[in-house]
């Protein structure tokens, strides 16, 4: 049960801060999932919709990339809300439900050689706060420089979704694959 009254429509954000509600309403079509507790902060949620919309479906970094960042994010965290709203679009990409049971249960084997070298990435970073050598020239080899400083940015966004999912305990939405934690 969320910590936190969930704020789910425009009129009930202060009035002064209506248009921070409005521009993620127009932008998601509702106010829905992490914002329904960033909206109790409405500047902070409007500056982390903004970032979330280059980071979601604005950059140039392939989206299965993003969704393999993403999923391993929420496991890490154990961020049960961007767990579920992460596995749905990373079928419809094609990632291979082998490489899903591999993130979800913290471990690589059967997973194909460019996903692993995403979630290694990822774990590097979230688990030792850095990317040893070999990581990092093999993924800037692949990448290039924009598209690596594009992931660590997105590593970074669905760390900051799944830490506030998790203090205001933020629940999956009604249908999404749920994490066991």
């Amino acid at each position: 049960m969320p910590r936190l009254p969930k704020i789910t429509s425009v009129d009930q954000v202060p009035a002064k801060d209506r248009q921070f509600a409005e521009s993620i309403a127009a932008s998601r079509g509702d106010i829905a999932g992490p914002f329904t507790a960033f909206l109790h902060s409405p500047e902070l949620a409007a500056r982390v919709a903004h970032l979330g919309a280059y980071v979601r479906f604005e950059g140039s970094l392939d989206m299965k990339i993003r969704v393999l960042a993403a999923m391993t994010v929420a496991r890490e965290f154990e961020g049960m809300y961007v767990w579920g709203a992460q596995t749905g679009g990373a079928r419809r990409l094609g990632v291979l439900e082998a490489t899903i049971a591999a993130i979800r249960e913290n471990h690589s084997n059967g997973v194909p050689a460019e996903d692993a070298q995403i979630v290694d990435f990822t774990r590097q970073l979230l688990r030792k706060h850095r990317v040893d050598d070999a990581t990092f020239k093999a993924v800037q080899a692949r990448l290039g420089n924009d598209e690596l400083i594009q992931l660590t940015g997105a590593i970074g966004y669905y760390a900051l979704l799944c830490m506030t999912v998790n203090v205001v305990e933020v629940e999956p939405a009604a249908g999404a694959e749920v994490l066991k934690v």
